[in-house]
């Protein structure tokens, strides 16, 4: 029996908590399916967990108010995505209900919780029913409930946690996503884990093993969802240092007129906003009326969803805590930085030796190794920039989900760094031929390869990974799949066949230049085969058929 809650007790609260959600955090991946199933909530409130851990671990706190404070303060810096937000903020919530306590008995930490919820829906603009928010309220009204006749902390929560499994269970039928995927909220499900996981402490259970059990996972139906349930495309996520004491009521208001999903985590000296809206350069404009902004992440939910459609696995980081995290990991020295030789410096990104060598013969000074599915860290560019011998260093991300990560560079080194928002690896190759080496000035480079960007379009034949029904395709595990300008294309059980139609749209847009990277997987004769294809469909256009020995996509095709 506990009737008290300690400073010591709580941090090993905390920690159990953690590992409970990191061991399932996997099983909370496959319910995903809101707003975008890009299958990330496990892993958002797990690595938000794991940054209590790590600042709770360096501390012992005899205070069950600085164990409290700590913990909400750790939360809120590492909070990663929708789901991490508001997990922050419920134990902010609870951090402001129990200051200046050295214990807290049932009924105060009932009471905590149910600030924590208030917390939640406060920074949230439109709060949904069937959410984290609805499980997490009504435990908490429970928990209230319970004290008022039960000293035990245990007991508390133990009917905490069992009404929320009550609400979960109700979550499917209270949220049209969730019942057409036919699963319960991940995020409250995640947010019981670790309710359970910080009982289990109270009662000395032993912490579980960070494993992932994939048996008995109950999995969302993905190929049910469509871009139609997709309300605005830029996940938008930033944080600013306030430098004016503001509410920061007006900016809610203003958020919420042009996105949904709106999240604010705020303590006394910056703000965390979480946001989906089409125009997220007006969000980031209207936050600097606040204060200073620090770092933003920005991704295209649309994107996400056609890439899981398609069969291909989604990358669904959080750039803005990557960033963090790589440059916490980065060894004490840093890396050699290379003095400058000359005016301007080229570096791109890339996956494959030929594509590689492209890059290299087109002026290249160096290349990192990534793209689609395995996106190089910040600090990996870093490395890049620091090693070309330039004042000026022009990076080549070539990929929508590399931008930001490269542009985090330009405060972190004393070279000059211009990022070309190239997102595609044709893009990048364009840009490269456009670059006037001479050239009095950077700004007169980085115009003549931001307006090249324009004048190319990119195809791109990959395979899908699984069955999906998505945007009219009825596409089946193993078919080839064609992408153009980012966007699904074609599906077809003949590599052929999408090639001849891809030929076709080549035509009708007039290319005059066509080149075929050819991936790893194809054998030189089927390449050259298809370039034949183009030759024949398009007479008057120069076709050049290159090795890009590049993973994931059969074809890579730049028109131009």
């Amino acid at each position: 029996m506990n009737e008290q809650i300690t400073g010591a007790l709580f941090k090993q609260m905390v920690l159990h908590g953690a590992a409970a959600i990191t061991a399932q955090k996997q099983a909370i991946n496959d319910l995903n399916v809101f707003p975008v199933p890009d299958g990330d909530t496990g892993t958002n409130m797990s690595m938000t967990m794991g940054t209590a851990v790590t600042e709770l671990r360096k501390a012992a706190p005899a205070a069950l108010t600085q164990a409290a404070d700590l913990t909400a303060s750790a939360l809120l810096r590492g909070a990663r995505g929708n789901s991490g937000v508001i997990l922050s903020l419920l134990f902010r919530g609870m951090s402001k209900g129990l200051k200046g306590m050295e214990t807290a008995d049932a009924a105060a930490f009932a009471a905590a919780m149910q600030q924590g919820v208030s917390s939640a829906y406060k920074a949230v603009m439109k709060p949904a029913e069937g959410t984290v928010l609805t499980v997490s309220r009504l435990a908490a009204k429970r928990a209230v409930e319970a004290a008022e006749t039960e000293p035990d902390v245990e007991k508390v929560l133990e009917e905490a946690i069992r009404e929320g499994y009550e609400t979960l269970a109700q979550t499917t039928d209270m949220n049209p996503v969730l019942k057409k995927a036919g699963v319960v909220d991940a995020g409250g499900k995640g947010y019981l884990l670790i309710l359970e996981g910080m009982l289990a402490e109270m009662r000395g259970e032993p912490m579980p093993e960070v494993s992932e059990d994939a048996a008995c996972r109950e999995k969302a139906d993905f190929a049910a969802l469509s871009d139609e349930d997709i309300t605005f495309t830029f996940d938008t996520v930033f944080i600013v240092r306030k430098t004016v004491d503001r509410s920061l009521d007006p900016l809610r208001t203003y958020l919420g007129s042009i996105g949904d999903s709106l999240v604010i985590g705020e303590d006394d000296d910056a703000f965390k906003v979480h946001v989906h809206t089409d125009t997220p350069g007006a969000a980031l404009t209207e936050a600097q009326k606040y204060g200073t902004l620090e770092l933003a992440k920005i991704e295209n939910m649309r994107t996400q969803a056609e890439d899981l459609a398609a069969g291909r696995h989604v990358q669904s980081t959080d750039d803005l805590d990557a960033v963090e995290q790589a440059l916490e990991a980065a060894p004490a020295g840093g890396h050699v930085v290379a003095p400058p030789e000359k005016k301007y410096g080229f570096l791109a990104v890339c996956a494959g030796a030929g594509l590689e060598a492209v890059f290299k013969d087109l002026g290249a000074d160096g290349v990192v190794s990534g793209g689609q599915t395995m996106n190089p860290s910040t600090e990996a560019i870093l490395e890049g920039v620091d090693a070309v011998p330039a004042e000026t260093v022009f990076v080549l991300p070539n990929n929508g989900n590399i931008i930001m990560a490269a542009q985090q560079c330009a405060a972190l080194t004393e070279k000059n760094v211009v990022v070309i928002p190239t997102k595609t690896v044709p893009q990048g190759i364009t840009a490269m031929m456009n670059v006037d080496f001479e050239a009095p000035e950077a700004a007169d480079i980085t115009a003549a390869m931001t307006e090249s960007l324009s004048t190319v379009t990119t195809a791109q034949i990959t395979y899908a990974a699984r069955d999906s029904d998505f945007d009219g395709f009825d596409i089946k595990e193993g078919d080839y799949l064609a992408l153009e300008e980012g966007k699904l294309f074609g599906t077809d059980i003949s590599l052929t066949s999408l090639l001849e139609r891809l030929a076709v749209s080549a035509k009708e847009r007039g290319a005059s230049f066509i080149s075929l990277y050819f991936g790893e997987n194809v054998p030189q004769e089927d390449a050259e085969a298809a370039g034949q294809l183009f030759e024949k469909t398009c007479p008057d256009a120069e076709v050049a058929v290159l090795s890009g020995g590049q993973p994931v996509y059969y074809y890579i095709v730049s028109m131009e």
